[in-house]
């Protein structure tokens, strides 16, 4: 059964005795951005902090503070409430925060993301912190661990991905049900994907049908969140134990102050 270890509420006397016992140390990073008239501005903060709390499999586990804030695409951060911050200073941030749980005893680090524009920001900053640090990081999107095949079912039409859409709308319902509220939210069909089956990143300023969120949100539930939140559990508890099962790292070539 999993021990989750909160490093906030950690007295530091107690810092050396967590750092040797733990498997991992996790870090939630997520931001503060618009997601439509029914979700919280909050919402992949919620996500990555909760699927974080909630981790199971056999292993001791250290959990630090998310990162609430971050760089955030020119379609979101024109609308009230979103903040974002330069990608610049979020890279850099990120790389000190992830340097200092290293130092902090915690070789293995599981980055949990909720936010698909700190995907690169978190590759770097791994990359930068593992070529200084004898450190092995895991970085792990809450919405990839459910494959749209594995989900088929869940939605009509559609896969239900997208920016504030009912795969992500359905995830938060399920942590915080209170924040979420569909009633009267109008249906936004996701803009079609390029025709190609070739490998793509397509970042456009404002693509239309869009109003800083798409999806069929009428088709979003509790229950289907529920549903989405055992499924993305249960696959990532497979994939922390083939992690800790693996060989621990070697220290980089160069250790660098």
């Amino acid at each position: 059964m999993a021990e989750i270890v909160s490093f906030a509420e950690l007295r530091g006397g107690r810092r050396a005795e967590i750092a040797e016992r733990a498997d991992f140390a996790v870090l939630p990073v997520g931001a503060v951005e618009w997601h439509g008239p029914h979700l919280p501005f909050g919402t992949d903060v919620i996500l990555a902090a909760e699927f974080a709390r909630r981790l199971t499999g056999d292993f001791v586990a250290a959990l630090f503070p998310p990162v609430a804030y971050s760089a955030c695409p020119g379609k979101t951060s024109g609308h009230a409430g979103t903040i974002a911050i330069r990608p610049e200073i979020a890279l850099a941030y990120l790389c000190d925060v992830l340097e200092g749980i290293v130092d902090a005893g915690f070789e293995r680090v599981l980055v949990l993301n909720g936010h698909d524009a700190n995907m690169s920001m978190a590759r770097a900053a791994m990359e930068w912190v593992s070529g200084r640090r004898r450190a092995s990081f895991l970085l792990v999107n809450w919405f990839q661990l459910l494959t749209p095949a594995e989900t088929a079912h869940v939605f009509v039409g559609h896969n239900g991905r997208g920016h504030g859409g009912p795969f992500e709308s359905s995830a938060v319902w399920s942590f915080a049900p209170d924040s979420v509220d569909v009633a009267g939210v109008e249906d936004l069909p996701p803009r079609p994907a390029l025709d190609t089956d070739r490998a793509h990143v397509l970042v456009e300023s404002y693509p239309t049908p869009w109003d800083g969120w798409s999806g069929h949100v009428g088709q979003a539930s509790r229950e289907k969140g529920d549903e989405l939140v055992a499924g993305a559990l249960a696959s990532l508890e497979r994939v922390l134990a083939a992690w800790i099962a693996a060989p621990r790292t070697d220290p980089p070539r160069r250790l660098r102050p």
